[in-house]
């Protein structure tokens, strides 16, 4: 059997043991996990979809129905795709999402949904630009002092590493369209006006704005995110409603453009300058929280941050980093502690297999390491060592504090977003002083060696068959 073959059968499978495509009101994937949206959550048999080979683990959460494959996602996404026929499915998820009944718990869901789904594809731009910034840091002056700040190619790497955070509001816009339903290109159109640099000039200069008479608070939309998830959302019902109502003969030419006119006074006057001022006050909020709860804020974060990934909770901290990062370009507090958990999950791994004397077991826990240290999978490790055996997850716990407390205690920032759990994560510690790079290696050491000591000491039971000698 062909890879193309296994990936359409782990498909098939999944497909048939959610309910099939019928019940599918959209799907998606992020770095690991497809992400059904399902019409109804009682027919899906989870204990069927983990028995399917390829499948690691299967989880309810964000009003999404998770299926966990590890880093083979996007080839069994484009099998399911057209398998199930889904490459339309988008523009009915609003209407699926309408029919269920609206409580604070939807709400929340559905905020959290809309905002996973919006950003999540937008993880390869910021890896891509991230990297950019990355290498004119540790090039540039202040670090190698390889090229000057004056040559070209710094100036390359400088504008090409900014566009990806500057234009961030056109591509969220495309991500929020496939989300919601809207028209791709027309929300992209969208997020190019809230960039125009007629707009962007009056914001600089203090200039006074009205639209169509409605007096507007002018503001700089570069490198937000709110502006365009809220203002997409909205526009997907408008242009809902012209399609609707319009005869054909005139949908075709009036509905995008009578969209558009209703949407410039409620992204101009209202959505934009409150996605930005949330946007803003929500990131300074995040950053503030370390010089609150200090470093132990961070160990916190290190020791449950797995758990949040588990629960599919991490994607409100991911969104929370996207937010922080294009608002200051930097972060502080979850991004260490997420670096601490996910390297302590490589410790934990570590720890087992050299306890474990089944053979098998062992070779499988050296395989979820590699699979951790350079796929930048952790769930392998979680499901195979710390869900299956359980007290190997005491070793995750106390590898994730210690290192998120030693990250804490010295102020250890991230300059660029990397968001994989492999040794490239270290990465994003480059672009501030030598130092703070220097104390990010040792706090992902502490990570490893405290979790793989006491999962070794006390992650299995004395007289467990597994640590018992093979006869």
């Amino acid at each position: 059997m062909t890879k193309k073959e296994q990936f359409q059968k782990v498909a098939e499978d999944v497909l048939k043991a959610i309910g099939g495509k019928d019940n599918v009101s959209h799907v998606t994937h992020c770095m690991t996990r497809l992400r059904f949206n399902l019409k109804d959550e009682s027919l899906p048999d989870e204990e069927e979809v983990k028995k399917i080979q390829g499948v690691i683990g299967v989880m309810k959460t964000g009003g999404q129905f998770q299926v966990i494959i590890g880093q083979t996602v996007d080839k069994v996404y484009q099998s399911l795709v057209e398998v199930g026929g889904f490459e339309n499915n988008a523009k009915n998820n609003n209407v699926e999402l309408a029919k269920k009944k609206i409580t604070l718990k939807s709400i929340g869901s559905g905020i959290l949904d809309g905002l996973a789904g919006s950003l999540t594809p937008l993880i390869p731009l910021l890896l891509a630009a991230s990297m950019f910034k990355f290498l004119i840091a540790l090039l540039g002056p202040s670090m190698l002092g390889l090229i000057s700040d004056q040559s070209d190619i710094y100036i390359l790497l400088d504008f090409v590493g900014d566009a990806g955070f500057y234009f961030f509001p056109i591509a969220v816009a495309y991500t929020a369209a496939k989300k919601f339903g809207a028209t791709p290109v027309l929300a992209i159109f969208l997020g190019g006006i809230l960039l125009h640099p007629t707009l962007m000039s009056m914001a600089t200069e203090g200039n006074e704005f009205s639209v169509f008479g409605i007096p507007t608070s002018v503001q700089s939309y570069s490198s937000t995110v709110l502006p365009s998830i809220m203002s997409v959302w909205v526009m997907s019902y408008v242009e809902r409603f012209f399609n609707r109502h319009l005869p054909s003969i005139l949908k075709t030419i009036f509905a995008p453009s009578l969209t558009i006119i209703v949407m410039l006074p409620i992204s101009l006057t209202v959505l934009g300058p409150a996605g930005s001022f949330l946007g803003h006050y929500f990131s300074e909020g995040i950053l503030g929280l370390s010089d609150v709860g200090g470093f132990l804020a961070i160990a916190i974060i290190g020791a449950i941050w797995q758990f949040l990934v588990l629960s599919g909770m991490h994607l409100v901290m991911i969104s929370m980093l996207i937010l922080v990062f294009t608002n200051s370009g930097q972060e502080a507090l979850v991004s260490p502690g997420a670096t601490a958990a996910s390297f302590a999950v490589a410790g934990m791994a570590i720890g087992a297999a050299l306890r474990i004397r089944n053979k098998e077991q062992r070779g499988l826990s050296f395989g979820y390491v590699v699979a951790n240290l350079v796929g930048g999978v952790t769930e392998p490790a979680m499901y195979g060592v710390g869900i299956r055996y359980k007290r190997p997850l005491l070793g995750m716990i106390a590898g994730g504090f210690a290192g998120g407390f030693y990250a804490g205690l010295f102020g250890v920032t991230a300059y660029a977003m990397i968001p994989v759990a492999n040794f490239l994560n270290i990465l994003g510690y480059v672009g501030g002083s030598t130092a703070n790079l220097v104390h990010a290696v040792i706090s992902v050491l502490i990570s490893i060696v405290v979790a793989a000591v006491v999962t070794y000491f006390f992650g299995f039971k004395k007289d467990d068959p597994l640590i018992q000698k093979q006869q």
